[in-house]
């Protein structure tokens, strides 16, 4: 009988070390795959961004990680890739941007022990009347909030005539562009201006195409002196026209100054309206590592300014041209005064662009065919 005790007593605290060992782990036993949504982990935005941010807290923890490219861009594809994933004993999903709507909507169900982080996924993407379950995260972006300080940043820098360049015009893409144009005429409001312009315009794509070309052509060669390139790879479109007529960029979702500046001159990326898909991978993955992600399931989270200190939000601008008219310490007053309510930004897309320009001249141009 004393030996069935013992045997018993020392099973118990094995299971207690290995439970303890759960509660303190580094990562190392995680097994996290990353599904690019219909790019490449090499677009230079939201799937190489995610894919390096997971690569780098995997090999920092020892965990197993591996991405997988949907065939095509469809739900089918992508839902595909989800279950093979899975199949493939990854415990850990992670999915960016807002095409996994409708894919995340028919797989998070069915795999309740699998834990899903979705990056810039909202419930307006996710399927009508989906219930979000405890094994699923979303967090949306204010994106807004960078773009306002991009179009406020680019006027007090000096520039007057400004185009706005999106991919699709979708929600996150919208909020980008009405919150530069809110930010381009507060700052054209300050300083007294009456003769700022901006041309806005969707491409109907997330990357270059000849139609696009031809539309950031026509800017550059007219008085357009700064374009704001908003929806993955479209940029290059816009950047192309930009080099051969001396004008400037600003990026989108991520530091793109090395990436714009290495392909198209030194000097033509002026700042970045940034999202901080790095720092949100990175703390949900930490959650699942410490068994903290139940604090983050069921909901969506939609991130913007935690502090009056601007490296610390989930938006803020990239390497910045800083210059007379707006320095490292106007930035820091900016975004203090948006942190505390001084400044308000809208985020309501149902109207139209130009119904936030109160001093300056928008041309909307509407989304190419």
């Amino acid at each position: 009988m004393k030996k069935v005790l013992a045997l018993i007593l020392a099973l118990t605290l094995a299971l207690a070390l290995v439970a303890c060992g759960g509660e303190k782990n580094n990562g190392s036993d995680m097994k996290i795959a990353m599904i690019t949504d219909y790019g490449d982990i090499t677009d230079q935005s939201f799937n190489q961004t995610t894919y390096e941010a997971c690569k780098e807290f995997a090999d920092g923890n020892g965990a197993d990680f591996k991405y997988y490219k949907p065939a095509s861009d469809s739900d089918a594809d992508r839902i595909t890739m989800i279950e093979t994933a899975i199949d493939d004993g990854y415990t850990v999903v992670v999915t960016p941007g807002y095409a996994f709507g409708n894919a995340l909507g028919a797989t998070v169900g069915n795999y309740p022990d699998v834990t899903f982080i979705a990056l810039d996924v909202g419930e307006g993407d996710l399927p009508k009347g989906f219930s979000i379950p405890s094994n699923l995260y979303c967090a949306t972006y204010q994106e807004e909030l960078c773009g306002y300080m991009a179009g406020y940043a680019a006027v007090k820098l000096g520039y007057k005539h400004l185009g706005f360049l999106g991919g699709m015009p979708v929600p996150a893409v919208q909020r980008y562009g009405y919150g530069f144009v809110q930010g381009v005429d507060a700052a054209a409001k300050e300083l007294g201006l009456s003769d700022v312009t901006l041309n806005y315009l969707y491409g109907n794509a997330f990357g270059p195409k000849p139609e696009v070309k031809a539309a950031m052509d026509t800017w550059c060669a007219g008085d357009t002196e700064i374009i704001f390139a908003c929806g993955g790879s479209i940029y290059q479109s816009a950047a192309e026209a930009a080099q051969s007529t001396g004008k400037k960029i600003i990026g989108v979702d991520v530091d793109q100054k090395g990436i714009i500046d290495g392909a198209y001159g030194d000097g033509m990326t002026v700042t970045s309206a940034m999202k901080g898909l790095a720092p949100t991978v990175k703390t949900l993955l930490t959650a699942v590592a410490e068994g903290k992600f139940a604090d983050y399931g069921g909901k969506v989270d939609t991130l913007g300014l935690v502090s009056a200190t601007p490296a610390d939000n989930y938006v803020q601008l990239g390497t910045t041209q800083y210059a007379d008219g707006f320095q490292e310490a106007d930035y820091n007053a900016l975004v203090k005064a948006m942190f505390d309510g001084t400044v308000k930004v809208s985020n309501d897309v149902s109207v139209k662009a130009g119904d936030y320009a109160t001093v300056i001249a928008l041309d909307d141009q509407g989304t190419l065919a």
